[in-house]
């Protein structure tokens, strides 16, 4: 979070190219514990698969290593041009890139070098940046033929609301060769197909934006995609509150203030477990009635009560819940059920509060049980440690 009280959300979402296994475009997001500051790479390897993707993911990791270690942003993309390796065909670079670094006083640098211009909007109008381009000077030998690639340098300080929206030439180039887009998409009719999202829909997620553009670009391209297709989108917003109140307290006692903490509470709302979904219903006397809709087998059904987006079980839930975000989150491809509905909630959420109740439940102790049921403070505390690293959620924890 920034010092404007503004939130920093950052969203993707790709696609690898037809018959592909692994994605050449590489996305990474990286939350600087020391300072504050937000740094974001998408890089594209030449061409696809495997190979493509291992030199966008150098790429990417040293662009975010470089920025992270302080090296100016113009010395590091000449660092990583100068690494590089070069197509001896073509003359350029194996790996294309965009950089982004935000600082907690919402001062934000771009570099761009060959991958299509970012587009910036503001107020529901697109921003027009200025741009300092500089040559690039490769320091070592090579015997390809020699193309000239220039750096783009830009900065301006965010304003709360602003978005910026970022991604690879499978975006602009998607339908290349068709009746309707014979020369692709191109850089013009994405900037104006965001445009005109944003306008019909001003509160649209990052995630969201990002994966229209993508599915749009995939239309183009039959649904076949000719190319990797990735978009990246940072969005400068209020920040969106959750509560997620999970296991009894350790004294009856205080059953009355986490209830009162959940009346309370501004936000989205979630109580997990049977236990602490009934010191609710007592203490604040509204009735919790199960649900059996999108019943999923491997997860317990959720219930409904008066006052909360959600209640579920506890252990086996919270456990679905930290694999699916350990794996990606890609919720979009998985049957629905209360842990996926749960990951979808934080990943739409931006500061995430946990009331832990420390009682301990014996059946959770008992040698009989799967070892994957973990004690509910371990799985809380690994859901807050991949919400706050890889989803760059701010994350609190209270023990009762």
């Amino acid at each position: 979070m920034t010092d404007l009280e503004t939130f920093i959300e950052v969203g993707h979402y790709q696609v690898c190219k037809y018959n592909q296994m692994a994605e050449g475009d590489v996305f990474l997001s990286h939350k600087n514990p020391s300072d504050g500051r937000v740094i974001t790479t998408l890089s594209d390897g030449l061409g696809s698969g495997i190979k493509a993707g291992v030199l966008a993911t150098l790429t990417a990791t040293m662009a975010t290593k470089f920025i992270e270690s302080d090296i100016p942003m113009r010395r590091a993309a000449n660092i990583i041009m100068d690494t590089l390796p070069v197509c001896k065909e073509r003359g350029i670079s194996y790996a294309t890139f965009t950089l982004v670094d935000i600082e907690p006083s919402a001062a934000v640098r771009i570099m761009e070098y060959d991958n299509p211009p970012y587009v910036l909007i503001r107020q529901q109008t697109m921003v027009e940046p200025i741009k300092d381009i500089s040559p690039i000077e490769r320091k070592k030998k090579s015997t390809a033929p020699k193309k000239e690639a220039f750096l783009q340098y830009s900065r301006y300080d965010a304003r709360p609301g602003d978005r910026l929206i970022f991604f690879s030439d499978g975006v602009t180039q998607s339908g290349m060769g068709s009746s309707a887009l014979p020369f692709g998409w191109g850089s013009i009719n994405a900037q104006s197909y965001i445009l005109k999202t944003v306008q019909d829909n001003p509160l649209i997620s990052a995630r969201d934006l990002a994966r229209s553009v993508v599915q749009q670009a995939l239309l183009h391209d039959g649904y076949t995609p000719k190319d990797d297709i990735t978009c990246g989108v940072i969005y400068f917003r209020n920040p969106r509150d959750m509560l997620v109140l999970t296991g009894p307290p350790l004294h009856p006692e205080s059953d009355v203030e986490i209830a009162r903490r959940f009346s309370l509470f501004d936000g989205k709302k979630i109580v997990c477990g049977g236990t602490t979904a009934n010191i609710i219903s007592r203490e604040l006397n509204r009735p919790v009635k199960v649900i059996l809709k999108n019943f999923d087998p491997k997860v317990p059904p959720a219930s409904e009560m008066e006052g909360a987006d959600m209640v579920t079980e506890g252990i086996i839930t919270m456990g679905a819940v930290s694999e699916i975000l350990e794996k990606g989150a890609d919720t979009e491809h998985m049957p629905p059920n209360p842990a996926t509905r749960i990951v979808d909630m934080f990943l739409d959420s931006d500061r995430i509060h946990f009331i832990v109740g420390t009682k301990i439940n014996e059946a959770h102790q008992d040698p009989n049980m799967p070892v994957e049921l973990e004690i509910r403070r371990n799985v809380i505390k690994k859901i807050a440690s991949l919400l706050e690293s890889k989803y760059l959620k701010e994350v609190n924890i209270d023990y009762f």
